[in-house]
């Protein structure tokens, strides 16, 4: 079965949303992540901004691939599996990756217990991707192309007869051009190219 080329994400941070359950506030954030340092700053901000909270739980996903995701469920002092896996179930439930949900929870005097804890944070959870603006990436892949000045014309024909999108390039008596090909496409593409006498065509890794 081939992978899929396209992915879903999020476009900007959401606005923030409050769920209540038995006098207890859950502030849910979704925000757009590509690195676990990104992870990091924004949780850094959200514990300064609710430095008085009890939990700061949370689950995210990156990557653009499902057979090479990245995810990580916290559930920060909550009873285990509580709070961080259902947040994650909801990343899971609106197939977004390149994703950081946070839920804040402030105690508010009485105990939910597991159920009541797992269904608030699910809830807080759905309601900020809801918040959200979900869009449909491409996965594109990135090829280089080197060849000397005089193969010029044919490599640009083929690159202005499919279209492809030139990500760099240097234009000198050996010339290189990096552009880049949605994945379902590039096969055919990196074929096209590896036929033209004269031009070196290499695939860069992610």
């Amino acid at each position: 079965m081939t992978e899929k080329d396209t992915y879903k994400t999020i476009t900007k941070a959401s606005e923030e949303i409050l769920f209540k359950e038995k006098n207890s506030k859950f502030f849910g954030y979704a925000f757009p992540v590509t690195t676990e340092d990104a992870v990091k700053i924004h949780l850094d901000d959200l514990r300064k901004q609710h430095h008085s909270a009890r939990h700061w739980c949370y689950a995210y996903q990156l990557g653009k691939k499902e057979s090479n995701y990245q995810f990580r469920a916290n559930d920060d002092g909550e009873p285990n599996n509580s709070a961080g896996m259902p947040i994650y179930g909801q990343i899971q439930s609106f197939e977004v990756t390149n994703v950081l949900i946070v839920v804040v929870r402030y105690f508010g005097g009485v105990k939910l217990g597991v159920g009541g804890l797992i269904s608030a944070y699910k809830t807080a959870a759905q309601m900020a991707l809801e918040n959200s603006k979900i869009v449909t990436r491409t996965i594109n892949q990135e090829i280089e192309l080197k060849f000397e000045y005089k193969d010029m014309n044919k490599v640009m024909r083929v690159i202005k007869e499919k279209n492809l999108k030139i990500k760099s390039q240097t234009l000198e008596l050996d010339c290189t051009i990096i552009i880049s090909v949605r994945l379902k496409n590039s096969k055919a593409v990196l074929d096209t190219f590896e036929s033209i006498f004269g031009v070196q065509v290499k695939v860069l890794e992610d």
